[in-house]
């Protein structure tokens, strides 16, 4: 049986690169770093933008950072808003395949919008850190 070739340059030469962000106003981030820490723990490169952060300035790090998915943790209630945003700066700039995943206070009546607008998952308080490494490992490209 053949042996299974890697493109060069692919997410098999390099680790998966996840930005963690925090836009908006709020000033908590205790989930923020507890899933980049997750991330990180299960070998994954983690860039953490810090508090109130812009759509803009998000998807600029993503694009700099060159990131394979960006995790937003939104409680301000601004969600759709700053969803639709970093999904759009993220298409505009021809990034459109990197993986979008939100957690935070998110009622669910909103959770099918965000993902018709392209969010991969939203998770909501007592999500597992586990089921957020699943998601990002099973919804990137074949390594």
């Amino acid at each position: 049986m053949p042996e299974k070739k890697s493109p060069p340059g692919g997410l098999a030469s390099r680790k998966i690169r996840v930005l963690i962000a925090k836009p908006g106003l709020d000033g908590h981030d205790r989930g923020a770093k507890v899933v980049a820490r997750a991330l990180r723990d299960a070998g994954m490169e983690v860039i953490y933008t810090g508090l109130r952060q812009s759509p803009e300035q998000i998807v600029a790090a993503a694009a700099q950072e060159d990131v394979d998915a960006v995790g937003l943790s939104i409680l301000s209630g601004a969600h759709l808003q700053i969803c639709k945003r970093v999904l759009e700066l993220l298409r505009a700039k021809g990034s459109g395949g990197v993986r979008v995943f939100l957690g935070g206070i998110i009622p669910a009546q909103d959770i099918p919008l965000l993902k018709k607008m392209g969010v991969a998952e939203v998770f909501l308080p007592g999500s597992s850190t586990q089921d957020v490494i699943r998601l990002i490992e099973s919804s990137l490209p074949v390594r």
